[in-house]
């Protein structure tokens, strides 16, 4: 570990509904405004524009108790994506209810290490091995910290655009917050609640507390995705064109680190998905499965290879639905440009009415599904006569952009005896660990 910088733990500011017209609140104990005024135990309903919330008003409510009084709330998590569902989440700490153009909007606020003891609970579930809790532990706080750090000099840019007649290209990062730090969803980082929290994961922020990953002396945009499907993937696939000497290509896998696998070339991609190679998120059992990811997730079996068919009829349906671009029926999916890891940025999509090349990762695997292809690294085969093929047959590695952290291949590195630190120099080349806070 390298020396650390000092400092003190942040209080943060989670955004857990935005934009919604009325709030409904169960208080688990007392609650003060900052006007004296107390509130709960009991139910709080607000309305945008209703008694004490007109257009800018802020209410600050902050529990009397805080290691004992909570908040609930009916949430929806994996917003868009095949997961999303509805579920009862109970919050501590204080809340802010801002009444902005017609809308609410509603922060907890919490110290950082409270904050990460759900979130650990949220993106794996409790009963991890202690490597992984501890792993992601690190790199949870370590990629709040370092969106923290940018909102003020904006390192890098929140988001990108291009939208012309022939091409329309996206990417929107995470620090597009304006209201609060980061959100609760998978947009940032899962955070849901006290339904979360375990002893295990209460052990890995205890035995991590302040510790962060490096690079140049600041703490790093420690990306991570579910499963990288062999190879991870460069920063620049999916979000700005500017590298980050920590978010590269790795190999999946044990050994030196040998030469990529040339993903990049449609013939590389099509060997890579027939024959994968010995990766660590290959190597996850139904047993490692069960013991690392959460109920919602579990559903979700063929993440390391899998296979759409995608009619062409509905696949024109989708592009006008998803994208607003009425393309007719599509006539081909033509792969434009891969990352290292086979992920597409640009696709270009033929119809009947015209074409439209399409970037980066999300908006590709947003644009060919009713919520999202499980990943951007897939091949294309048409079914039917080649000038108007029936469908598209998708076939895919991984879940997720790919970048940094493999969830998956952690996990089973954890299962197999490897330390935090071992886990953690596999997916982030070149960083070091420091403690930022005592």
């Amino acid at each position: 570990m390298t020396a650390p910088p000092t400092g003190q733990e942040p209080r943060i500011e989670v955004g857990l509904l935005d934009g919604v017209a009325e709030l409904a609140l169960r208080l688990e104990g007392a609650f003060r405004a900052a006007d004296g005024s107390r509130a709960g135990p009991g139910e709080l309903r607000l309305q945008a524009g209703g008694p004490g919330l007109p257009d800018g008003a802020e209410l600050r409510l902050e529990p009397e108790e805080p290691g004992r009084a909570a908040f609930a709330l009916e949430a929806t998590i994996g917003i868009d994506f095949h997961w999303q569902q509805r579920e009862l989440q109970r919050f501590q700490g204080g809340l802010r209810v801002l009444a902005r153009r017609g809308r609410l909007t509603l922060v907890n606020t919490v110290p950082l290490e409270t904050y990460l003891r759900s979130v650990i609970g949220s993106e794996m579930n409790a009963a991890s091995p202690p490597a992984l809790a501890r792993a992601h532990a690190i790199i949870s706080r370590s990629w709040l910290l370092a969106q923290l750090a940018g909102r003020g000099a904006q390192a890098r840019a929140a988001a990108g655009m291009l939208d012309e007649p022939g091409e329309l290209r996206r990417w929107t990062d995470r620090q597009a917050h304006a209201d609060f730090d980061v959100c609760a969803d998978d947009h940032c980082q899962r955070y849901q609640g006290l339904s979360r929290v375990a002893p295990a994961a209460a052990e890995a922020i205890a035995a991590t507390r302040g510790v962060v990953l490096t690079h140049g002396g600041a703490a790093c945009d420690a990306r991570f995705s579910k499963c990288c499907g062999g190879v991870s993937e460069d920063f620049r696939t999916a979000w700005g064109d500017e590298p980050v000497p920590y978010l590269v290509p790795v190999r999946d896998q044990a050994g030196p680190a040998g030469p990529l696998p040339g993903l990049e070339t449609e013939p590389g991609l099509r060997a890579f998905l027939s024959a994968p190679p010995a990766a660590y998120c290959a190597q996850a059992e139904p047993h490692i499965l069960a013991r690392v990811l959460n109920s919602y997730d579990l559903g979700t079996r063929d993440f390391f290879r899998w296979r759409v068919r995608l009619p062409a009829d509905e696949a024109g349906r989708l592009v006008r639905e998803r994208v607003g671009r009425d393309l007719g029926r599509l006539l081909a999916l033509e792969p434009l440009a891969r990352g290292p890891s086979g992920r597409l940025h640009r696709l270009r999509l033929r119809g009947e009415r015209g074409e439209l090349v399409l970037g980066k990762e999300l908006l590709i695997r947003r644009a060919l599904s009713d919520s999202h292809l499980l990943s951007s690294a897939f091949a294309v085969d048409a079914e039917g006569p080649a000038a108007r093929p029936e469908a598209f047959v998708l076939r895919g590695a991984g879940w997720g952009h790919g970048v940094g952290l493999c969830q998956i291949g952690a996990a089973v590195m954890a299962c197999q005896g490897h330390a935090h630190e071992a886990i953690l120099a596999h997916y982030y080349p070149g960083t070091a660990l420091a403690r930022c806070y005592p």
